[in-house]
């Protein structure tokens, strides 16, 4: 008769204790090696060009997204924080603040730019002030998706940029995807803030982008994000940033957002795919993924296979080239303080296209400092 030995309880619970306690370090390592980013954005939605570029930056596991703060642009302040909630609510991270920013523009009015459409011509995306999209500012407007029931942070936008520049200086980039309007509120709250910061990666600028799009084809200068609120992009645009990347209208054109991309994405059961597949549609006849390939293009910059340098500034005379994006070259700019930026020129196509369907499918990770 063999007699069994009993096993060590204490060993057991020792070698257990090792484990979690080496799975936690490595759950903190990860963390701590996480690219910092906050989103700055004019987060229309449901689904569309701005919360799908949020999405991106959210999915992918190598982020630590700080914050979302607001800005009106695409839509009205209000009913882009409610999109904004909602969509944490529906991937299940309302660990992420999201922070509403500026309501107006600094300088620039809905009555001073209908004047200025009489005067100089129609000028084809409006934005909030968009005749056939346009209700008061403090409506929330049609919510597919349902409305929130979590709240936005009581801190605004500018503050809470400030604050996390001065509490992770060098570290944090800053991620714009809508008019400028919040980044040049932090600046004339702290000048420091763009030296604080670690880059300014944003969508916006248009150079002479090779479309059809009427939009484009006889301004090809002019790109909403900075025609909306042009003050404010020329201030962010010379502010002393570590380094600044775009990208532009001209490599945005070559990206469309195309039935066949959502149905991949939808195939799956993860509640980003869900959210596109019930929400994403296409609009127009153009759907280029504007603010997705900046986002995708910071994550995975190899993606670009083609760059340049220019220095950019915004055309603030009240004539008929208000808000058209300003570039030079290093022989020709400005003796004045312009900085470099680093436009984006060319990209692999279908990678991106591969790397946007492939995060947007994959579960959300999950906030920071949780356990699997």
């Amino acid at each position: 008769m063999k007699l069994y030995r009993l096993p060590n309880l204490r060993a057991i619970a020792t070698v257990v204790f090792v484990l979690i306690t080496s799975l936690l370090s490595q759950s903190q390592t990860s963390q701590s090696r996480k690219r910092k980013i906050i989103i700055d954005q004019d987060a229309a939605g449901p689904a569309g060009t701005d919360q799908q570029a949020i999405l991106l930056l959210i999915q992918s596991p190598q982020t630590e997204v700080l914050g979302i703060t607001v800005v009106t642009g695409d839509a009205w302040l209000t009913e882009e924080v409610a999109h904004t909630l909602r969509m944490l609510e529906i991937i299940g991270r309302t660990d992420i603040p999201v922070l509403r920013g500026a309501e107006y523009p600094l300088v620039r009015t809905k009555e001073e730019a209908e004047q200025w459409e009489q005067r100089y011509g129609a000028v084809a995306w409006l934005g909030a002030w968009t005749p056939s999209r346009y209700h008061a500012p403090r409506e929330l407007g049609a919510m597919p998706e349902g409305k929130p029931t979590t709240k936005a942070s009581d801190e605004d936008a500018a503050h809470f940029l400030v604050r996390m520049v001065h509490k992770y200086p060098h570290e944090i980039t800053i991620y714009e995807g809508g008019p400028m309007t919040n980044l040049a509120l932090a600046i004339s709250i702290d000048p420091e803030f763009p030296s604080l910061a670690k880059e300014l990666v944003f969508m916006g600028a248009s150079l002479s982008p090779q479309t059809d799009d009427p939009e484009f084809v006889d301004t090809p200068r002019r790109e909403f994000n900075i025609w909306f609120d042009p003050e404010a992009a020329h201030i962010a645009l010379r502010a002393p940033w570590k380094k600044i990347v775009c990208t532009t209208v001209d490599i945005s054109v070559k990206t469309r957002m195309t039935n066949e991309l959502i149905d991949k994405i939808k195939a799956s059961n993860m509640p980003s795919a869900q959210y596109i597949g019930k929400y994403a549609h296409l609009r127009g006849s153009y759907n280029y993924l504007w603010d997705e390939l900046a986002s995708v293009a910071w994550l995975d910059p190899s993606l670009i296979t083609k760059k340049e340098v220019r220095y950019m500034d915004v055309n603030l005379d009240r004539g008929a080239g208000y808000g058209d994006t300003l570039t030079w070259s290093e022989k020709d700019k400005p003796q004045r303080e312009v900085q470099p930026v680093e436009v984006q020129v060319d990209l692999d196509t279908e990678r991106f296209y591969k790397l946007f369907v492939d995060l947007l499918s994959a579960p959300t990770p999950q906030a920071k400092g949780s356990v699997p």
